[in-house]
């Protein structure tokens, strides 16, 4: 027999309900999104004649919903390999990382392909190791950008010290270095936020010591 006052319970147990499927559904909506991405070819001929081949095969990100729950936090996960190939017996040092940019237009500085050289972007110079951390957890201000290595090698240097390394060293034609699920995390940006890969390459044949650096392409953080 129906009265007010069960019928008052049912329309609570509905409203509660209606609630529960309103939560479900902003779950749903915050879920992880996959981006792939191109990843990128540079191939520059040194004053010797050597001839430099950097690549960025299998480049991707997911973009997460953050745990702070705020528009101030980003996170993401990338992952990718880069390579390099010299056409002659050589060696080098390869760093790969990432710029991250709030409202800040990172995409300058050459065609989604790469550019090589020095590329500044406000005042944060990759190219030769200038700029760069590692880590992923960064704290930017709107027009701020800020780099990070991907790689933390831990090793003993010449003493027997513990030293880190945001390199991968190779001796001959060829060398390599993979990434899965690098975290970025950034706090702070309140507005557009953008981050681009980079493989800057240090070459060292008989005659010549140079850096070639290979940009991805932007992809956006939120």
């Amino acid at each position: 027999m129906f009265n007010r006052k069960n019928l008052a319970r049912m329309a609570g147990v509905g409203a509660a309900a209606t609630i529960a499927m309103g939560l479900f559904s902003t779950g749903a909506a915050n879920a992880d999104t996959f981006v792939p991405l191109p990843g990128g070819e540079l191939v520059k001929t040194l004053s010797d004649g050597t001839v430099v081949t950097v690549r960025l095969v299998g480049e991707s990100a997911t973009i997460s919903p953050s745990m702070g729950s705020t528009p101030l936090h980003r996170n993401a996960w990338v992952s990718g390999s880069a390579q390099v190939e010299l056409s002659g017996t050589a060696g080098g040092k390869i760093f790969p990382g990432y710029t991250v940019g709030c409202q800040v237009n990172i995409a300058g500085g050459g065609a989604t392909g790469g550019v090589d050289g020095n590329v500044d972007w406000s005042g944060d110079t990759v190219t030769g190791g200038v700029g760069a951390n590692s880590g992923g957890n960064l704290s930017l201000g709107p027009g701020q950008a800020k780099s990070f290595y991907v790689l933390d090698l831990e090793q003993a240097d010449d003493f027997g010290n513990e030293s880190h390394k945001t390199r991968n060293a190779f001796k001959g034609t060829s060398g390599s270095v993979t990434w899965a699920d690098e975290t970025i995390g950034l706090n702070g940006c309140g507005g557009y936020a953008q981050a681009r890969a980079f493989v800057s390459v240090e070459v060292e044949t008989d005659n010549v010591i140079t850096w070639v650096t290979l940009w991805g392409q932007p992809f956006s953080l939120g």
